[in-house]
């Protein structure tokens, strides 16, 4: 089925002045995506009292967006830099397996953070019944659980087809259209495939979050103080901050028309997927939030004290 045992990833070669400070940029995006989601997660372990549903799922996506960056942005970084450009047929499957599931998985992790607005805001006395241990639990593992499930019956599509070469992909990563367009066999089963499964995903995890900021907003409408009313607004903004940018991009990136002049378009908006949303997420969530802010600065201070000593 596989002649091609290699691929050629072209990444951004037709701009060779380009290919040095586009390095830094991305090592610098990398770096600051390690230590905010890292940052987070320990700012949420080191504070009881951000024990709570809703960080418990943001420091789920704080490891998402580590784990998708570091799936693509490493492989991005070594082509900008190194003139071998390849990639083994078997890495390119498993380098396009993970950040699938990844980038599924926080698709719905950004699905539940709604449901767990829409439950503190619109039902605050019975928040800590309805959001249990045990459901939150359920529900992390049902979104890593599907974005796999997903992500295989993607990677199985493309493994059915044949390759016979060309094998350079116009791109920096192991992207589906990218990996597609080099198939000698009928692409026609794999892109219906993949049409159902995104198609189902978007609309599915858009409805939820849909629905539940209707909800919330309706709620908050009627509440008599603006206390709460500001309050429930800025838990919600840096939510949706994050859901647009992410949604945004998912639907450019599969509205293009997959001609040759939109490569560009495609590439530099996987870029954005995958660079820098996860660089941006710690810093909507940190910056917009307070509790986050002052445990971090608590943390900064003790360990600063314990050296100086």
């Amino acid at each position: 089925l596989h002649s091609v045992t290699t691929f050629i990833l072209l990444g951004f070669s037709e701009y060779p002045h380009l290919q040095i400070p586009l390095f830094l940029v991305f090592l610098i995006i990398y770096t600051v995506t390690l230590v905010g989601n890292l940052g987070i997660i320990v700012v949420i372990r080191f504070n009881p009292k951000l024990h709570t549903p809703m960080y418990f799922f943001l420091s789920h996506l704080s490891f998402l967006d580590i784990c998708y960056s570091s799936v693509f942005t490493p492989k991005l970084l070594e082509i900008l830099v190194v003139e071998d450009r390849t990639i083994s047929f078997k890495g390119c499957m498993v380098q396009f397996y993970f950040v699938c599931a990844f980038v599924i998985t926080e698709m719905f992790m950004l699905a539940v953070m709604a449901y767990d607005r829409f439950v503190a805001v619109c039902n605050p006395l019975l928040y800590t019944v309805a959001m249990s241990q045990k459901l939150c639990a359920l529900l992390v593992a049902g979104t890593y659980a599907w974005g796999g499930i997903c992500s295989l019956t993607l990677t199985y599509s493309l493994l059915e087809l044949s390759y016979c070469g060309p094998n350079v992909i116009n791109h920096f990563g192991c992207e589906y259209s990218a990996i597609l367009s080099l198939s000698c066999s009928d692409p026609y089963f794999s892109q219906m495939t993949c049409l159902v499964i995104s198609t189902f995903n978007e609309a599915c995890s858009l409805l939820i979050i849909l629905a539940s900021y209707l909800f919330i907003v309706v709620t908050i409408v009627k509440m008599p103080s603006t206390g709460g009313l500001q309050k429930a607004f800025s838990t919600c903004a840096s939510h949706l901050t994050a859901i647009t940018i992410f949604h945004g991009i998912i639907l450019l990136l599969y509205c293009v028309p997959n001609s040759k002049s939109s490569w560009l378009l495609v590439k530099v908006a996987t870029v954005f997927f995958t660079v820098m949303i996860p660089m941006l997420n710690p810093l909507i969530y940190s910056l917009r939030n307070k509790d986050v802010k002052d445990t971090a600065r608590k943390l900064i201070h003790t360990k600063l004290l314990s050296h100086s000593m």
